[in-house]
């Protein structure tokens, strides 16, 4: 029976359901009882030496399982007395007795049913009375390795699996990745190691940290399967939805794998493979979501271990976790000695560009780019997945580059590539075809810098996109239509994302003046600070405190009045000359201001004014003038470009007055400026597309008017 027809003879139990479920509650009967007959069937020819097997340890009270699993010969056993088929012989008792059946399965495997909630699913159909029709169709099903293999059972899963994703598309996007976005990852991932995986006997380990239901896992294992059935490929993930975890470790467990390498939990506060390194990885973490259930876990692990544990380089804003799932992956290649490890991992646009310099984000993108380990970043098209429409890339990450692509990265831009679905899914409207897969994996193989030929028709209609690889003819413009150029792999230097953000300061200006409204203000803020309001000190708490307090309230207001007196109204706009005139009148009155007394007084009465002359600063170190907080600007400076160099160049001749606060300096390297790092996907692909000319805006401005009267004379007419 071919695997469309079984999944055609297990999707008819949806119609017994109808009713009594909703659609998106399909998956959680046909799911579970498809993994049921399934072990019932892998059993039935070792279940009565399995339960001599059993019954003999018991009796001499040793150990059984490891005993019985080997009479099983399987790495899991059922101890029940009957198989399914067995249990429609007493209908009246099916209830307890499936219940009991499942109990009966060594602990791996009955886990997978109590994550499903496999338990309270018998109970709902024995309630609506479907339990013994639904039963009774799967024990009908021959689904024994001999009838359905291995790799068969995984497709089957796999489609049933799809199905119900689609129909439930409130959930889909956070457990289920589109199938052809796996399959171009999965492609991506192993491209460059085809000639190597072909080879007899070869091992190798993926491993998924967001595994979901495990469709990135099984598409790999497909892939691999196609171009080397003798390969092994042991497959490790870890998911934290029970459902989605059930159900990705029934699917390991239909094609064969250890179960035991599914693990259940939150990966970034309990990593469930501390000690493992792998192969290869993938990973299609949420987009958006924020950490904060684990950031005492993170954030602990980030402060105490550092580059010891997982996220040493940074940790980004609490609103976006996918950058820790990023580090998480790192933290998982195998050394270069013992053969290195690639990753391919989903993210938004936010983790290219999101933070600036010494920001966690930055940071994180300054690791994996100084340390050499991006390779390539593919934008996908919009309106790929089923929970979101937005812009999504496929990083692809390795430690053993090829000597070519030392200190490079590739971006491909893959979000002309796709087709229109047939049915929307949720916010997923587009997909990749087969052929939009093989020209994104050709283009990161070809490793070059390349254009796309897009032909559009004289309405500009998009009518074919070609990419020009090497000896590929242009395409002809159609009548009316053109060809418009448009790059589609482009190559960097990891550096060219790299710059240095520099602070620009200027030089406070003031002008003073001691206005009635300008005192009025003065004593309403000296009265704020009595009062412990505003913005003042703590509240006076003793009676003699408090009067102490209001004796210099009164003090400073005396000593504003009679400068007042001595100033007038008058204007001044040279700080520097004016401030020792009032601390000589104020000396003649027996007063000294602190700094902070300074500070309020100037503020009061004064106000930046261009025009005026720059405030010394009366410090004999670092900058000869105050700066003036409102003026203060940042410059970035492209990665190794001298900071003093782009300054005298970009920044002196418009503000000659200016100078780099040389205090800001990066912590890793001390040098002036603080490190960034972005990668301004989109910018490095805009082609600039000049108007269309007036006059030929005009003439079709002309054309329509001109159609509109003629109609509108003809209604006229009739």
């Amino acid at each position: 029976m071919t695997q469309q027809n079984l999944s055609a003879l297990i999707w008819a139990v949806a119609e017994l359901l109808r009713g009594d479920f909703k659609q998106s509650e399909y998956g959680r009967v046909i799911l579970p009882f498809t993994v049921l007959r399934r072990l019932d069937c892998v059993l039935a020819p070792t279940r009565a030496a399995a339960l001599a097997e059993y019954q003999a340890k018991s009796a001499a009270k040793l150990p059984f399982a490891e005993f019985v699993r080997r009479a099983a010969g399987q790495p899991f056993f059922n101890l029940f007395p009957q198989s399914l088929p067995g249990l429609l012989g007493d209908a009246e008792h099916l209830r307890d007795n499936l219940s009991a059946y499942v109990r009966a399965f060594s602990v791996d495997v009955e886990d997978i049913f109590l994550r499903f909630d496999f338990p309270a699913t018998i109970e709902r159909l024995h309630k609506a009375g479907l339990l013994y029709l639904v039963t009774e169709k799967f024990a009908g099903l021959d689904l024994h390795p001999d009838s359905v293999s291995n790799y068969q059972m995984g497709l089957l899963f796999e489609e049933l699996l799809r199905r119900f994703s689609e129909m439930s598309n409130e959930t889909a996007g956070e457990h289920y990745t589109p199938r052809e976005v796996i399959q171009l990852m999965v492609e991506l991932l192993f491209c460059e190691d085809d000639a190597a995986l072909a080879q007899a006997s070869v091992v190798r380990t993926l491993y998924d940290p967001t595994a979901g239901t495990g469709g990135m896992l099984s598409v790999a294992a497909e892939y691999l399967h196609g171009i080397n059935p003798n390969a092994r490929l042991t497959l490790f993930g870890q998911e934290l939805n029970d459902e989605s975890y059930a159900t990705c470790k029934a699917d390991m467990l239909l094609r064969g794998q250890d179960v035991g390498n599914i693990l259940p939990g939150n990966t970034l506060s309990d990593d469930g493979h501390r000690a493992m390194r792998f192969d290869y990885m993938l990973s299609n973490p949420p987009f958006g979501v924020e950490w904060k259930k684990v950031e005492d876990e993170v954030r602990a692990e980030h402060e105490e271990r550092g580059y010891r544990g997982r996220f040493g380089p940074g940790l980004p804003r609490i609103s976006d976790g996918s950058l820790l799932f990023l580090l998480h992956l790192l933290s998982k290649m195998r050394p270069v000695k013992d053969g290195g490890s690639r990753i391919g991992i989903v993210l938004n646009g936010s983790p290219l560009f999101t933070g600036s310099a010494g920001s966690g984000e930055s940071e994180i993108r300054r690791y994996v780019l100084e340390k050499d380990y991006v390779e390539a970043i593919v934008a996908l098209p919009t309106d790929m997945f089923f929970n979101t429409g937005i812009a999504t890339y496929v990083w692809i990450l390795s430690n053993r580059k090829a000597p070519e692509r030392a200190g490079m990265v590739q971006l491909i831009d893959g979000s002309g590539f796709w087709r229109k679905m047939r049915k929307s899914l949720g916010s997923k409207r587009r997909e990749l075809a087969p052929e939009h897969i093989r020209t994104i994996t050709r283009i990161l193989g070809s490793y070059q810098e390349l254009q796309q030929a897009v032909v559009l028709d004289a309405e500009g209609k998009e009518l074919e996109r070609r990419v020009l690889f090497a000896g590929e003819p242009m395409p002809e413009a159609p009548e009316g239509g053109k060809i418009q150029l448009l790059p589609v792999s482009r190559i960097f230097r990891t550096t060219d994302f790299g710059y240095r953000t520099i602070t620009v300061e200027r030089p406070l200006r003031l002008r003073f003046q001691m206005t009635p409204e300008r005192m009025e203000g003065y004593a309403q803020k000296l009265q704020e600070k009595l009062d412990g309001g505003g913005r003042g000190p703590k509240r006076m708490r003793s009676a003699e405190a408090q009067e102490t307090a209001r004796a210099e309230v009164e003090r400073l207001l005396a000593d504003a009045e009679a400068l007042r007196e001595a100033l007038g109204e008058a204007v001044y706009d040279d700080w520097n000359t004016l401030w020792p005139r009032i601390e000589g009148l104020l000396e003649a009155r027996g007063s000294r201001y602190t700094p902070a007394q300074r500070k309020v007084f100037r503020d009061a009465f004064s106000e930046s004014c261009p025009e005026a002359a720059p405030v010394l600063s009366g410090k004999r170190q670092g900058p000869k003038y105050e700066p003036e907080t409102a003026l203060r600007d940042t410059e970035n400076v492209p990665l190794g470009e001298d900071v003093y160099a782009y300054f005298a160049r970009e920044v002196l001749p418009h503000v000659p007055d200016a100078w780099i606060d040389e205090t800001k300096r990066d912590t890793q390297d001390g040098k002036v400026g603080i490190v960034g790092y972005e990668i301004p996907f989109n910018r490095h692909f805009y082609v600039y597309e000049p108007p269309r000319p007036l006059a030929e805006i005009r003439a079709d401005l002309q054309a329509v008017t001109a159609r509109i009267l003629e109609k509108l004379q003809g209604m006229a007419g009739a």
